[in-house]
Protein backbone atom coordinates (compact mmCIF):
# COMPACT_ATOMS: atom_id res chain seq x y z
CA UNK A 1 0.00 0.00 0.00
CA UNK A 2 0.91 3.35 -0.83
CA UNK A 3 1.75 5.93 1.94
CA UNK A 4 -0.86 8.49 2.60
CA UNK A 5 1.14 12.06 3.23
CA UNK A 6 -0.90 14.59 5.12
CA UNK A 7 0.67 18.11 4.42
CA UNK A 8 -2.34 20.35 6.24
CA UNK A 9 -1.60 22.19 9.62
CA UNK A 10 -3.16 20.70 12.73
CA UNK A 11 -5.99 20.46 13.73
CA UNK A 12 -6.96 19.89 10.25
CA UNK A 13 -4.19 17.35 9.51
CA UNK A 14 -4.71 15.10 12.85
CA UNK A 15 -9.12 15.02 11.80
CA UNK A 16 -7.47 13.80 7.81
CA UNK A 17 -5.77 11.20 9.65
CA UNK A 18 -8.31 9.50 11.33
CA UNK A 19 -10.21 9.78 8.30
CA UNK A 20 -7.66 8.10 6.24
CA UNK A 21 -7.28 5.11 9.08
CA UNK A 22 -10.35 4.54 8.86
CA UNK A 23 -10.73 3.82 5.46
CA UNK A 24 -7.79 1.42 5.42
CA UNK A 25 -4.78 4.12 4.37
CA UNK A 26 -1.41 4.39 5.65
CA UNK A 27 -1.28 8.17 6.92
CA UNK A 28 1.62 10.22 7.54
CA UNK A 29 1.37 13.95 9.14
CA UNK A 30 3.66 16.58 7.90
CA UNK A 31 2.14 19.72 8.21
CA UNK A 32 4.17 22.70 6.12
CA UNK A 33 3.03 25.13 8.47
CA UNK A 34 1.00 25.98 11.38
CA UNK A 35 -1.82 28.48 12.32
CA UNK A 36 -0.82 31.79 14.65
CA UNK A 37 -3.50 33.86 16.24
CA UNK A 38 -2.86 37.80 15.40
CA UNK A 39 -4.18 41.16 16.85
CA UNK A 40 -6.98 42.25 15.28
CA UNK A 41 -9.55 45.12 15.51
CA UNK A 42 -13.00 44.47 15.91
CA UNK A 43 -15.43 46.63 13.41
CA UNK A 44 -18.81 47.15 14.85
CA UNK A 45 -21.16 44.43 14.18
CA UNK A 46 -23.87 46.90 12.78
CA UNK A 47 -21.88 47.56 9.87
CA UNK A 48 -22.83 44.42 8.25
CA UNK A 49 -25.68 41.96 7.48
CA UNK A 50 -23.51 38.72 7.74
CA UNK A 51 -20.30 37.12 8.56
CA UNK A 52 -18.41 34.78 6.75
CA UNK A 53 -15.51 32.26 7.18
CA UNK A 54 -13.10 30.54 4.46
CA UNK A 55 -10.91 28.63 7.04
CA UNK A 56 -12.22 27.06 10.15
CA UNK A 57 -8.78 28.66 11.50
CA UNK A 58 -10.60 31.88 11.76
CA UNK A 59 -13.02 30.70 13.93
CA UNK A 60 -10.89 28.77 16.36
CA UNK A 61 -7.65 31.83 16.42
CA UNK A 62 -10.31 35.00 16.14
CA UNK A 63 -10.61 34.98 19.91
CA UNK A 64 -13.06 36.48 22.24
CA UNK A 65 -14.22 39.26 19.75
CA UNK A 66 -15.55 36.76 17.63
CA UNK A 67 -18.96 36.45 19.84
CA UNK A 68 -19.69 40.23 18.78
CA UNK A 69 -20.87 38.80 15.72
CA UNK A 70 -23.47 36.11 16.33
CA UNK A 71 -26.08 38.25 15.98
CA UNK A 72 -25.07 37.66 12.32
CA UNK A 73 -25.81 34.66 9.95
CA UNK A 74 -22.66 32.89 9.80
CA UNK A 75 -21.36 31.98 5.90
CA UNK A 76 -18.71 29.02 5.67
CA UNK A 77 -16.80 27.38 3.05
CA UNK A 78 -16.30 23.74 4.04
CA UNK A 79 -18.40 21.88 6.58
CA UNK A 80 -14.99 21.69 8.68
CA UNK A 81 -15.62 25.67 8.94
CA UNK A 82 -19.28 25.36 9.93
CA UNK A 83 -18.56 23.39 12.19
CA UNK A 84 -16.24 25.58 13.95
CA UNK A 85 -19.01 28.19 14.11
CA UNK A 86 -21.65 26.30 14.96
CA UNK A 87 -18.85 25.71 18.18
CA UNK A 88 -18.26 29.09 18.56
CA UNK A 89 -21.75 29.12 19.36
CA UNK A 90 -23.38 30.78 16.11
CA UNK A 91 -26.85 29.55 15.75
CA UNK A 92 -27.40 30.78 12.10
CA UNK A 93 -24.13 28.89 9.75
CA UNK A 94 -25.07 27.75 5.96
CA UNK A 95 -22.48 25.60 4.67
CA UNK A 96 -20.86 26.30 1.28
CA UNK A 97 -19.43 23.03 -0.92
CA UNK A 98 -17.63 25.14 -3.69
CA UNK A 99 -15.12 27.55 -2.79
CA UNK A 100 -15.29 31.74 -1.92
CA UNK A 101 -17.00 32.56 -5.21
CA UNK A 102 -19.17 30.41 -4.45
CA UNK A 103 -20.69 30.95 -0.57
CA UNK A 104 -20.25 34.78 -2.46
CA UNK A 105 -22.64 34.04 -4.57
CA UNK A 106 -25.21 32.13 -2.33
CA UNK A 107 -24.48 34.85 0.59
CA UNK A 108 -25.86 37.66 -2.47
CA UNK A 109 -28.80 35.29 -3.13
CA UNK A 110 -29.80 35.34 0.26
CA UNK A 111 -30.58 39.28 -0.13
CA UNK A 112 -27.44 40.54 2.23
CA UNK A 113 -25.05 43.17 0.67
CA UNK A 114 -22.18 44.15 3.48
CA UNK A 115 -19.99 41.06 4.64
CA UNK A 116 -17.23 40.84 7.12
CA UNK A 117 -14.66 38.18 6.11
CA UNK A 118 -12.73 37.23 9.15
CA UNK A 119 -9.70 35.25 7.21
CA UNK A 120 -5.81 34.56 7.32
CA UNK A 121 -3.31 37.00 6.14
CA UNK A 122 -3.14 35.15 2.65
CA UNK A 123 -6.82 34.26 1.27
CA UNK A 124 -7.46 32.76 -1.90
CA UNK A 125 -8.90 34.82 -5.02
CA UNK A 126 -12.77 35.47 -4.45
CA UNK A 127 -15.11 37.00 -7.05
CA UNK A 128 -17.02 39.25 -4.72
CA UNK A 129 -19.51 40.13 -7.35
CA UNK A 130 -22.15 42.76 -5.84
CA UNK A 131 -21.22 41.96 -2.29
CA UNK A 132 -19.10 44.71 -0.31
CA UNK A 133 -16.71 42.83 1.92
CA UNK A 134 -14.66 44.12 4.49
CA UNK A 135 -11.62 41.33 4.67
CA UNK A 136 -9.52 41.48 8.42
CA UNK A 137 -7.12 39.29 9.39
CA UNK A 138 -7.32 37.36 12.57
CA UNK A 139 -4.94 34.39 11.91
CA UNK A 140 -1.40 33.69 10.09
CA UNK A 141 0.16 30.58 8.81
CA UNK A 142 3.76 30.34 9.69
CA UNK A 143 6.19 28.07 7.36
CA UNK A 144 7.74 24.94 9.43
CA UNK A 145 11.85 25.31 9.17
CA UNK A 146 12.02 21.84 7.91
CA UNK A 147 13.12 21.60 4.62
CA UNK A 148 13.80 17.88 4.95
CA UNK A 149 10.12 16.93 3.40
CA UNK A 150 11.86 15.18 0.25
CA UNK A 151 14.13 13.13 1.93
CA UNK A 152 11.26 11.50 4.12
CA UNK A 153 9.20 11.20 1.42
CA UNK A 154 8.84 7.21 0.14
CA UNK A 155 8.54 6.62 -3.86
CA UNK A 156 5.31 6.19 -4.39
CA UNK A 157 3.75 8.40 -1.60
CA UNK A 158 0.02 10.51 -2.03
CA UNK A 159 0.44 13.80 -1.06
CA UNK A 160 -2.95 15.48 0.02
CA UNK A 161 -2.56 19.29 -0.43
CA UNK A 162 -5.08 21.63 1.09
CA UNK A 163 -4.84 24.80 -0.45
CA UNK A 164 -2.85 26.73 -3.15
CA UNK A 165 -0.22 28.04 -0.14
CA UNK A 166 0.65 24.79 0.45
CA UNK A 167 0.92 23.54 -3.09
CA UNK A 168 3.36 26.79 -3.41
CA UNK A 169 5.88 25.10 -0.57
CA UNK A 170 5.72 22.18 -1.11
CA UNK A 171 6.77 22.96 -5.21
CA UNK A 172 9.75 24.69 -3.67
CA UNK A 173 10.52 22.14 -1.12
CA UNK A 174 10.29 19.10 -3.67
CA UNK A 175 12.17 19.86 -7.30
CA UNK A 176 11.39 18.38 -10.72
CA UNK A 177 13.52 15.56 -10.39
CA UNK A 178 11.95 14.14 -7.43
CA UNK A 179 8.68 14.36 -8.31
CA UNK A 180 8.36 11.58 -11.29
CA UNK A 181 7.64 8.92 -8.30
CA UNK A 182 5.19 10.95 -6.41
CA UNK A 183 1.26 11.84 -6.67
CA UNK A 184 -0.53 14.61 -5.71
CA UNK A 185 -4.21 15.21 -4.61
CA UNK A 186 -5.08 18.55 -4.61
CA UNK A 187 -8.07 20.50 -2.74
CA UNK A 188 -9.08 22.39 -5.80
CA UNK A 189 -7.43 23.52 -9.56
CA UNK A 190 -5.87 26.22 -7.71
CA UNK A 191 -4.38 24.27 -5.25
CA UNK A 192 -2.89 21.80 -8.24
CA UNK A 193 -1.70 24.72 -10.53
CA UNK A 194 0.64 25.96 -7.48
CA UNK A 195 2.12 22.12 -6.76
CA UNK A 196 4.00 22.65 -10.22
CA UNK A 197 4.08 20.07 -13.06
CA UNK A 198 6.38 16.81 -13.23
CA UNK A 199 4.42 14.74 -10.51
CA UNK A 200 3.67 11.06 -11.32
CA UNK A 201 -0.27 11.76 -11.24
CA UNK A 202 -1.71 14.90 -10.08
CA UNK A 203 -5.82 15.04 -9.43
CA UNK A 204 -8.12 17.29 -7.92
CA UNK A 205 -11.82 16.01 -6.65
CA UNK A 206 -14.85 17.81 -8.60
CA UNK A 207 -15.41 19.58 -5.22
CA UNK A 208 -13.30 21.31 -2.38
CA UNK A 209 -14.03 18.31 0.11
CA UNK A 210 -11.71 16.43 2.49
CA UNK A 211 -13.65 13.26 1.92
CA UNK A 212 -13.69 13.52 -2.26
CA UNK A 213 -9.84 14.03 -1.57
CA UNK A 214 -9.74 10.76 0.38
CA UNK A 215 -11.82 8.76 -2.21
CA UNK A 216 -9.44 9.66 -4.90
CA UNK A 217 -6.72 8.66 -1.89
CA UNK A 218 -8.19 5.26 -1.97
CA UNK A 219 -7.66 4.52 -5.13
CA UNK A 220 -4.71 5.62 -5.61
CA UNK A 221 -3.58 3.83 -2.32
CA UNK A 222 -4.48 0.48 -2.50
Amino acid sequence: MRRLVILRPEPGAGRTAARAAELGLDPQVDPLFAPRAIDWVAPPPGDFDALLLTSAHAARLAGARLADYRGLPGYAVGRATARALTGAGFAQVVAGDGDGTAIARRIAADGHHKVLHLAGRTVAPMEAGSLSIERVAVYEMLRTDDDGLAGRLEPGSVLLVHSPRAGAILAERVDVGRRGDLHLIAISPAALAACGTGWASARAPDMPDDERMLALAVRLCE
